[in-house]
């Protein structure tokens, strides 16, 4: 991981073990053989991912890279290993967003099994992966959305001594569960549907129940897919599916614990599919413009048409170095060090909203052919929208993000430098986790040494002075406790103190790829801007007081202007012209 640009042409992931650099390098070519024609016409024609089901069974590629070791029989290629995780996950971006969420939701079903001490759930996932099944993640209702804290999933319990109890449960106590679910991913072919429901004879918490059904059972009714394209996003419901022993995942308190867990670890994977995307985005819009003539001149001509892709390259440049750096905190977290539990709703919602930026940038200079048919750019854009609020709505990720932010900014612990993270390990803290809560108590390394150390690129300097410019607002003028409870208000204060903490991983992750001072320059020229607009912003809340209208306007900033920087820049980009053409 370099922070460099996937580039499917050359693509040879030499830094990981000979199984895994062969089945990337599978994956790549699968998708280069469909060809662009092919692989567009799917998209189109809403076509379910099929064929692409069948080259990850027969390679079985799921069975290798989320079946933790444990489970593993013995095959040391068979882990779950988050940087080769990732690297698939952009793959799967890069040629569709469909194929990207049929892995997306079957690691989303797999967190509650693998997470849970039922050992014959467990044994019989590890067996249906290597039979290439795919899974689901059952959690969020019609009337309640990711609300798990509801749910009209009903389990009835039903004794030794109730008709048709031998038949259903083997003579033990067990339950019959009836519900609806929805926008439930590949809830149409999955072998086992992790589902969270609640006991109809007790109430609250402790009648929460993870549990695990089949769907292909006839008490399993699917009703449809709630959009039009090649992903499976269904609405199905239980009539008195029957629930025995075998099939209980988590009870009470621990299930709802389960959910949380299972989104932490499975829907960090959205910032390298929102990667992926935009950076094949990015080759077919550079290799458009520059060859694109009008009024006499290549469109990449102007002005403002080198300022989108410049920009649009340092966001994209940014978007990976996070991204990349989050994946060494994910594979070092313990009980000690859960600082993943920060940088994972940022990659939710400040990775995936810069994948928006990014589209857009592009989407002004190509204009009209964005919208073309026979264009890759057509279908990313139109779904790149979605990673940040399907899968995680960002108002969501950032009150979460607020949780973490005293103790970032003002109390810092000490803990062992943690380094790039590729050697072939297995995560099994994913799934050994524990309790959820306790944000406010997670510790973090000292923020600033990142800064100071590349004090010399004259943007970042400009930056970390808006950043101790927050600390200073918190401290002198923070909100009221009228202002805290206004949700508005407080997002305005977490999209500040995101952009800190996105600049410190990414001057980590620079630091260890050794990424030049230009592309640092630019990057953060993009950061000061946006921590001016956030600034402009609270200014004209409505609530905002006399003293943090005044913070606000002395934050506002000019990054340091540096034609020869942008120019160089410039010239990277431009030669992404023609680097990468998917075959016809």
């Amino acid at each position: 991981m370099t922070g460099a640009l996937l580039n499917p042409a050359t693509a040879d992931y030499a830094h990981f073990d000979p199984e895994t650099r062969r089945l990337l390098r599978a994956t790549i070519d699968f998708f280069e053989s469909y060809g662009k024609e092919r692989l567009l016409r799917a998209d189109r024609d809403a076509e379910w991912v099929a064929d692409f089901l069948e080259f990850q069974k027969r390679e079985k590629l799921f069975a290798t890279f989320l079946t933790p070791a444990a489970y593993s029989g013995g095959d040391p290629n068979r882990r779950w290993d988050a940087a080769r995780n990732a690297a698939l996950s952009e793959i799967f971006g890069f040629y569709g967003l469909a194929y990207w969420y049929a892995e997306q939701v079957t690691i989303l079903g797999l967190g509650p099994i693998w997470m849970s001490d039922n050992e014959i759930a467990k044994t019989k996932a590890a067996r249906q992966l290597l039979d290439g099944e795919v899974m689901a993640f059952g959690l969020s209702e019609r009337e309640h959305g990711a609300d798990v804290y509801s749910t009209d999933m009903i389990l009835t319990p039903v004794g030794a001594g109730d008709t048709g109890a031998s038949e259903a449960t083997g003579g033990e106590t067990g339950f019959t569960a009836s519900g609806t679910k929805y926008y439930i991913g590949n809830g149409n072919v999955a072998g086992m549907v992790s589902v969270f429901g609640r006991r109809a004879d007790i109430e609250g918490p402790d009648g929460y129940v993870f549990f695990a059904v089949d769907s292909r059972h006839p008490a399993y009714r699917l009703i449809d897919n709630v959009v039009h394209g090649q992903m499976y996003v269904s609405t199905f419901e239980l009539v008195d599916y029957p629930i025995g022993p075998d099939d209980i995942l988590h009870t009470g308190k621990e299930a709802f614990a389960a959910a949380l867990n299972t989104v932490n670890v499975g829907k960090f994977n959205l910032c390298h599919g929102s990667i992926g995307m935009c950076e094949h985005s990015l080759y077919e819009a550079i290799t458009h413009a520059n060859n694109r003539i009008l009024y006499g001149n290549p469109v990449t001509v102007f002005s403002h048409v080198q300022g989108n892709f410049v920009d649009a390259f340092a966001r994209l440049t940014a978007m990976k170095l996070f991204s990349d750096r989050a994946v060494d905190y994910f594979r070092s977290a313990s009980l000690d060090d859960r600082r993943y539990l920060l940088f994972n709703p940022v990659t939710k919602s400040k990775v995936t909203s810069e994948g928006e930026k990014v589209m857009t940038l592009l989407l002004d200079v190509v204009a009209a052919k964005g919208y073309e048919k026979n264009t890759y750019f057509h279908g990313a854009n139109r779904y790149i929208g979605w990673l940040p609020r399907l899968e995680g709505t960002v108002h969501v990720n950032v009150a979460q993000i607020l949780k973490f932010m005293p103790n970032y900014l003002f109390n810092p612990a000490e803990y062992p430098e943690i380094g790039t993270r590729l050697d072939a390990g297995d995560e099994e803290f994913f799934f050994a986790q524990g309790p959820v809560g306790g944000a406010g108590k997670v510790r973090f390394a000292d923020w600033r040494p990142a800064f100071q150390a590349r004090g010399d690129v004259p943007n970042v300097a400009v930056f970390y002075e808006q950043a101790k410019a927050l600390q200073s607002l918190l401290m002198t003028a923070p909100p009221s406790p009228e202002q805290q409870k206004d949700l508005d208000f407080v997002l305005t204060i977490g999209h500040l103190f995101s952009l800190v903490v996105y600049g410190q991983l990414i001057l980590e992750q620079a630091a260890l790829t050794g990424v030049s001072d230009d592309v640092l320059d630019r990057i953060f020229d993009f950061q000061i801007r946006d921590f001016s607009g956030y600034a402009v912003d609270l200014y004209g809340k409505p609530t905002a007081t006399a003293e943090q209208q005044a913070w606000a306007l002395d934050a506002v900033t000019r990054p340091v202007a540096d034609a020869a920087v942008f120019d160089r820049v410039w010239g990277r980009v431009r030669a992404l012209d023609g680097a990468y053409v998917m075959p016809a």
